[in-house]
């Protein structure tokens, strides 16, 4: 349980959540300055010189899926459900997000997501937590602008929602979720042969989102408010990967995140880990919020915090933490790597680092046991 700082003054910035779908930090070019390919430049140009101009880190995703990023990154809410938070039995808990404790403090609330409503149902979840408005494919209402598979292209849809964040009584908290970088991978006809291709299908696709991106921004830098806000950008988890060191159980979880707020020090790319998790209670503790929560993560803000990530895939729980990643089947565990020297995880260290995979054993275990007494004690929220 989060609690507050009480001798600071709470301040009002708006707060834009931008998650970006599929965006794997393999696709980035500052996150992989170390590969030995002098061509390698990356897939995401605005990202990068946004990271370089953010407080930023090469952080971790709770989850592999999109229904398991919303909660993680809105909620504070890991994934260690054998399925998903969104349709499992426990999907009427209650739960803290940032819209139900930012919007008691006058906040205008609304979730943005260009795909058809209904999808995956983020529009019920959203209103679950308190987001008092959802605007979709149908709110758009403009079908010459449809993708034809999933809703609209990520670049009509990032301008509609800058002219419509400049209608809203301030302060807002605004969640972004696009769509553009996901199977089937197309880009809008006009912009064939404009951004390169990879040597994977996403990585064209993942381009188009970078300047769709770039052209919110550009839109959003005229606006009233730009000055006055939090701009915080995730993946919602990571794409397929084609560099080794990012396929494997730690790899597959790399993801960026940044915090940004224009003419602030929120500056420099960080080596901590950091989580999906991590992002409720960093803003909360950046605008210095008083009221107490619960969250599976901390602030990055706080330097005395314990920095780790947590996942469950495949019946199988990985906890990373420093230099190490542990992986624990619920009996017992089953590998320790130091995968900051051993990215591709060759080399399993269990008969050599004892004492640090029972330090990390008992951490996860702990973690483990608030997470599952907590959903089925329907005790997620400070209140109950």
């Amino acid at each position: 349980m989060f609690i507050p700082k009480l001798t600071s003054t709470f301040r009002k910035f708006n707060v834009v959540v931008l998650i970006l779908e599929s965006f794997s930090a393999e696709h980035t070019g500052v996150f992989n300055r170390d590969i030995k390919n002098p061509d390698y430049k990356g897939f995401t140009p605005f990202l990068d010189s946004l990271i370089e101009q953010s407080l930023s880190f090469k952080g971790f995703a709770n989850g592999k899926q999109s229904i398991e990023g919303i909660p993680a990154v809105l909620t504070g809410l890991p994934n260690l459900l054998p399925g998903n938070f969104i349709t499992s039995d426990y999907r009427t808990n209650n739960l803290n997000s940032l819209a139900s404790l930012l919007g008691p403090q006058g906040y205008t609330t609304a979730f943005f997501h260009g795909c058809t409503d209904g999808s995956m149902g983020f529009d019920k979840f959203t209103k679950k937590v308190g987001f008092a408005s959802y605007y979709g494919r149908r709110e758009y209402n403009n079908e010459k602008d449809f993708d034809g598979k999933w809703g609209i292209w990520d670049e009509k849809f990032l301008q509609f929602t800058d002219q419509k964040l400049n209608t809203f009584k301030q302060p807002f908290l605004a969640s972004i979720f696009t769509l553009s970088s996901h199977h089937p991978y197309s880009i809008p006809s006009q912009y064939a042969g404009k951004f390169r291709k990879g040597n994977l299908p996403i990585q064209q696709a993942v381009m188009y989102a970078d300047f769709s991106l770039r052209e919110f921004f550009k839109t959003a830098s005229k606006m009233p408010w730009y000055k006055n806000t939090l701009f915080v950008l995730s993946a919602d988890h990571t794409s397929e990967s084609w560099l080794p060191q990012y396929r494997n159980r730690v790899g597959e979880f790399r993801i960026p995140i940044l915090f940004f707020k224009p003419g602030s020090d929120l500056k420099g790319i960080k080596e901590k880990v950091v989580q999906q998790s991590d992002i409720l209670p960093s803003v909360l503790d950046y605008l210095h919020y008083k009221g107490k929560f619960v969250s599976f993560g901390h602030s990055v803000f706080d330097p005395a915090a314990t920095r780790f990530n947590v996942t469950f895939l495949n019946d199988s729980y990985q906890i990373v933490e420093g230099d190490y990643a542990m992986q624990y089947d619920g009996k017992s565990v089953q590998a320790i790597y130091n995968y900051k020297k051993d990215p591709c995880l060759k080399q399993n260290l269990m008969d050599l680092e004892l004492k640090k995979s029972k330090e990390m054993e008992t951490y996860l275990k702990a973690v483990i046991q608030q997470f599952n007494n907590r959903m089925i004690t329907n005790k997620l929220t400070v209140s109950q």
